[in-house]
């Protein structure tokens, strides 16, 4: 299948120039950009009609809430008024005489009803003139039955001759002698100002609609009456969400806010085809913009290809110079990335033979460090010989030791044996037993040990965790591990380093009644692999073990660093 796969690319990619190609390349891409173009014409015209309902879904939500203040408003002052003392010793024409005056002016009168619909009072009327009752469309009853504010539905004022709408507040108990019910009525006619059309295309309409879906307000009066059903169910029926956007069958969107607390909603409507005005210019211009770009294009892929082969065929020159193991100097062409390959090229040339003579270093460096470990391997295996009395023991103790120099030398093989941080030796030895590990408190601030200090100590430190659990504290939930390192200086001037072991909260310790290859790990080992000195204390509330030697003998000095 590959090969016949590679077949077909052979032939349908056939043996040409960069400049054949770079031209065929911008050809394929450019001729579909005007199918392309119109794809975007078509996307563009439905990302309009989408942007445009979005719109007007916000257009709806703004005069819903603009609409909703007045609303609130009207509560507050309801909630305020029935505060006045006036109502509260019944003295009705007092109440009037306090507040017509300043409501009036804002268009708003206040009405005092019993729960059967009797006025008590009611402002836009002189006090003391006979009042009849609410009208059943004042939605009275609904109010004093959910005993909250509630506004009406729009319906036909007999005081005032208009379309009006009632805001009630039930009255509390308190207040029952005066009426059950406080009411602000407006006209209908009063909110237009707070319908703005000024965003919308100009044969766009808006209305505020009732619970009933009945117009309270609209900006085209003449064609959208108030107190008239807005349209048919079936259109009324798609307005069920909180707010939302649709089309209908005649091209026409319709966009819908409720009110946030109320129970009226806010309409905008027109045609979708007013959103597409400027499409068509931008039609013409896109598709003459293509054709010019398609030949823009081919023409500039032509010169940019000539331009793209001459350089390369430099640079091709300084390759194969390069693999006759001549050392160039780099070209200069026009172009920035080619002098940039001619430049590399050339470091290239000089980095060879530096590149073969670090091989061989490397190569002497890894023999000398095998040449280290396997010394050290054969003295263990004929150490642990002389200590186990059956094989299956000495396989066990081998394999035991030859993991703990396992894991140092795998820690430095991944910083390529340019040492190890001694806060990562600790942590890669003692990761291998599990959780014993949150039981090890490390403390000194971090060095890096040169490779062979961290093979020697990495193998002193598995002996001292491996006994630690077998015996010591880590052989207990409770016990703790201090690792600690600290420089200092003698009075010759020499640095020291010591690092010491300390076992708390564990079994008492107890001398070994021989010593094994383990004790010569941790001490002649040790001391032999670091020039330094070993104590060791076995001490009833723990094992401790300190190495004092040379700080040279940890840190991998700059000489070694440079011959590597």
């Amino acid at each position: 299948m590959i090969e016949k796969l590679k077949a077909y690319l052979g032939r349908l990619f056939p043996v040409a120039s960069l400049r054949a190609y770079i031209v065929v390349m911008t050809t394929v891409v450019t001729l579909p950009l005007i199918v392309f173009t119109g794809y975007l014409m078509f996307k563009l015209e439905a990302d309009e009609r989408s942007d445009l309902q979005r719109e007007t879904v916000d257009d709806a939500r703004a005069i819903s809430r603009s609409i909703e203040r007045r609303l609130q408003e009207m509560a507050t002052s309801l909630n305020l008024l029935a505060q006045f003392p006036e109502l509260e010793s019944n003295d009705l024409p007092a109440f009037q005489r306090r507040i017509h005056s300043s409501l009036a002016q804002e268009g708003l009168y206040v009405i005092v009803a019993t729960k059967d619909g009797q006025q008590k009072l009611n402002t836009r009327l002189p006090s003391g003139e006979t009042l009849g009752k609410i009208p059943e469309q004042a939605d009275l009853s609904k109010s004093l039955s959910q005993n909250r504010i509630t506004v009406s539905n729009i319906f036909f004022g007999n005081t005032s001759k208009q379309w009006v709408f009632n805001v009630t507040l039930p009255l509390p108990s308190r207040l029952a002698s005066t009426g059950d019910a406080l009411i602000m009525t407006q006209n209908a006619a009063d909110l237009r100002p707070l319908i703005s059309t000024e965003n919308l295309p100009a044969d766009w309409s808006v209305a505020v609609l009732d619970d009933e879906d009945r117009v309270i307000i609209s900006s085209e009066p003449g064609k959208v009456v108030p107190g008239e059903a807005f349209a048919e169910e079936n259109l009324l029926g798609r307005m069920s969400g909180f707010s939302g956007n649709f089309l209908d069958d005649h091209g026409n969107v319709f966009a819908y806010s409720q009110f946030l607390g109320w129970s009226w909603k806010t309409v905008i409507w027109g045609p979708a085809s007013s959103s597409q005005v400027a499409l068509v210019s931008t039609w013409r211009n896109m598709m003459i913009g293509s054709v010019l770009m398609v030949l823009a294009a081919i023409t500039g892929a032509y010169i940019v290809g000539r331009q793209l082969r001459s350089s390369i065929l430099e640079i091709t020159d300084m390759a194969e110079r390069i693999g006759q193991g001549e050392i160039v100097a780099p070209v200069q062409t026009k172009i920035t990335e080619a002098n940039q390959v001619a430049i590399a090229l050339s470091n290239a040339s000089f980095d060879r033979s530096q590149a073969e003579d670090h091989m061989l270093l490397v190569l002497h460096e890894l023999v000398h460090r095998s040449k280290n470990i396997l010394t050290l391997v054969q003295a263990m295996m004929r150490q642990l010989a002389r200590e186990n009395t059956s094989i299956a023991d000495f396989q066990r103790e081998v394999d035991h030791r030859l993991r703990g120099l396992g894991m140092s030398i795998r820690a430095l093989t991944e910083t390529q044996w340019q040492g190890l941080p001694i806060k990562k030796l600790i942590e890669t030895h003692l990761d291998v037993f599990g959780s014993v590990s949150q039981q090890v408190v490390n403390k000194g601030e971090d060095f890096m040990l040169s490779p062979e200090a961290a093979q020697n100590l990495g193998l002193i430190l598995h002996e001292l965790t491996t006994n630690s659990i077998k015996y010591g504290a880590l052989s207990v939930k409770n016990g703790i591990v201090e690792i600690e390192w600290q420089h200092s200086e003698r009075d010759d001037g020499q640095e020291m380093m010591t690092i010491y072991w300390r076992e708390k909260n564990g079994p008492a310790a107890e001398q070994p009644s021989r010593k094994g290859f383990g004790s010569t790990i941790v001490k002649r080992h040790a001391e032999g692999a670091f020039s330094g000195v070993v104590s060791m204390d076995y001490a009833t509330s723990g094992f401790a073990w300190t190495l004092t030697a040379p700080t040279r003998y940890f840190i991998k000095s700059s000489k070694t660093s440079e011959a590597e």
